[in-house]
């Protein structure tokens, strides 16, 4: 498979072409099969693809957003990404669709794989867009540098679509989508920005060591063709 890199000189530009990449898509699943599903990532990067996003004509109220990790804390707290998509995002039309959080309140993380992998099978999949970020240390999702669960995060025979990972190097026990929950995906995004990050991901692209750079094990593979949206 194939990485399409799309390089903007300006922010507003990258926004602009991928919302709409990502509103046709969506309405092209409504279309095809009466609903869609969108998958999310947190971080700042995001914030202003939301607030373009929820304002796309299209029929919001059949689809449902998800997260591609949560950090284990109440939706209430800042640190949610369930608290920054439902400020950020699902306002304006986007306050039609339907949320579906990772959270799962009085149970810790590395109790919840199952029931998490069950609420997201039942509601949010198949995915019809998942939008990837990427750390300056290379990490995607909560899928950490040289973390102890990374190597069955990656198992491609993996049927949970859900991993807790505790990150050595951030605050708070994660969850997170597998790798083969992330490559299953009709449309796949990584969006970033700077500089910095460009050297990031150009170095994962050569990286012979998927644990050291984790979004290499989403660059790297045959499997599902990745969108490159950035701008430095």
């Amino acid at each position: 498979m194939s990485r399409n890199i799309h390089p903007f000189t300006a922010q507003s530009q990258l926004i602009e072409k991928l919302s709409q990449s990502i509103s046709e898509q969506l309405q092209d699943a409504i279309d095809t099969h009466g609903k869609a599903s969108l998958i999310v990532s947190g971080g700042s990067t995001p914030k202003p693809l939301f607030e373009k996003l929820r304002l796309s004509n299209i029929e919001w109220e059949k689809v449902s957003i998800g997260l591609c990790d949560e950090r284990w804390v109440s939706p209430s707290d800042d640190d949610s990404n369930e608290k920054l998509v439902k400020t950020h995002l699902l306002q304006d039309r986007a306050s039609k669709a339907k949320f579906v959080g990772m959270f799962i309140d009085n149970v810790q993380a590395e109790n919840a794989e199952l029931e998490c992998t069950k609420k997201i099978k039942e509601t949010l999949f198949p995915f019809t867009v998942v939008i990837l970020g990427m750390g300056g240390d290379a990490h995607t999702a909560s899928l950490f540098p040289n973390n102890k669960k990374l190597k069955e995060a990656y198992d491609l025979e993996n049927e949970e679509l859900c991993i807790s990972i505790e990150p050595q190097t951030a605050p708070h026990m994660r969850m997170s989508l597998t790798r083969s929950a992330i490559l299953s995906a009709k449309h796949l995004y990584l969006h970033f920005e700077g500089k910095k990050k460009l050297a990031v991901y150009n170095e994962a692209l050569n990286s012979k060591d998927m644990y050291q750079t984790p979004i290499s094990a989403i660059l790297n593979q045959d499997i599902l063709d990745v969108e490159v949206y950035y701008y430095e």
